[in-house]
């Protein structure tokens, strides 16, 4: 049997991923969040925090399509075939001298070198045959894509993001896949939504709503926009030094002057026991792109109308560009239990 390596959902880099803050998150939920039977993580990002509540049903949702397809994978209902998984990725793993195709042509040497390039284009592509002729079905689909996802995260020439690439960086490491070390049977009343989280809540109900918003104005559509063209795979015109592509559509409201209108509505139409939000004290510090877009008197406001708020706090490291002296950060849960329970 060919060798392969795995991957586990911690393995990705992210802006304002909580992994590290997983247990200060668990300990608070578990002591002051009893018998609730489904967790809604309607900002999940890369999943972590929903990876740590398997044992309820759970409900996640994010505006990025790569965040999103990377959720069903882990999180999915469907069952899948995992030596089927195993084998796509072993066969990707293999292929080389892949020819021309999108990635080629608008992204060699920059984040990837040309021969890399390729063997995207050329993988993404097959995902997609395999799935339209009914070789894989959509959790599949969505393992293998979120595969190739980490798989480029590991070796992009970037500094954890895509805003730019690094100029004249070597390009040694290999394109590696791993297989994603998902459940393969989830709890069958899982739900994944890749849409706005302002529409999501009005027609969602859960024991708890957990909340972890974009905090300041670096859009995450602009920091992950190549990773979000390989998972949508529209094959789109690209521009600019950093090769993006028209990200209009995916804006998020929480990256600017309307952050605190959009929490205000979204909260109302929260329909939950308990909403859990994560939001750091970064409002006063760090520079302009840096600073929190929501007061923590508008935050204890809103919440505090819709039921009783509690806030616990845990010491941790910002992320810096280097341009802030930065000191005394934390990170905030912010708990409402509300008036009118679910």
């Amino acid at each position: 049997m060919e060798a392969y390596k795995t991957s586990l959902i911690s393995s990705r880099r992210y802006l304002g991923n909580k992994y590290k803050l997983l247990p200060f998150i668990t300990r608070v939920v578990e002591e002051e969040c009893p018998d609730f039977h489904v967790f809604a993580d309607i900002f999940a990002g890369t999943g972590a925090v929903s990876s740590a509540f398997t044992d309820h049903v759970l409900v996640t949702n994010d505006l990025m399509y790569s965040n999103y397809i990377c959720n069903f994978a882990w999180f999915g209902a469907e069952t899948y075939d995992r030596q089927k998984v195993i084998d796509y990725v072993v066969k990707y793993n293999q292929v080389s001298d892949c020819g021309e195709n999108y990635m080629t042509r608008n992204f060699a040497d920059t984040y990837f070198s040309k021969e890399v390039c390729g063997k995207i284009g050329y993988i993404r592509e097959d995902i997609e045959e395999s799935y339209r002729d009914g070789r894989l079905s959509g959790r599949e689909r969505a393992l293998l894509i979120a595969s190739l996802l980490y798989a480029m995260d590991k070796i992009a020439a970037t500094c954890g993001h895509y805003d730019a690439y690094r100029k004249g960086a070597s390009f040694d490491a290999p394109l590696e896949l791993g297989v994603p070390q998902a459940n393969i049977r989830n709890n069958p009343e899982n739900r994944c939504f890749n849409e706005d989280a302002n529409e999501l809540v009005k027609r969602l109900r859960a024991g708890l709503v957990y909340i972890d918003p974009p905090y300041n104005s670096r859009q995450y559509c602009d920091a992950y926009h190549l990773l979000e063209n390989v998972a949508r795979w529209e094959k789109p015109e690209v521009f600019g030094v950093a090769k993006k592509m028209d990200r209009s559509g995916m804006k998020s409201r929480y990256c600017t002057t309307a952050a605190t209108e959009a929490f205000e509505s979204l909260i109302g139409d929260i329909k939950a026991r308990y909403i859990l939000l994560s939001y750091n004290n970064m409002a006063e510090k760090g520079n302009d792109r840096s600073n929190a877009k929501i007061s923590d008197e508008s935050i204890l406001r809103i919440l505090g109308r819709k039921g009783t708020v509690k806030v616990f706090e845990e010491s941790y490291r910002a992320f810096s560009a280097g341009k802030s002296d930065i000191s005394e950060n934390a990170e905030r849960l912010f708990l409402c239990t509300c008036f009118d329970e679910v």
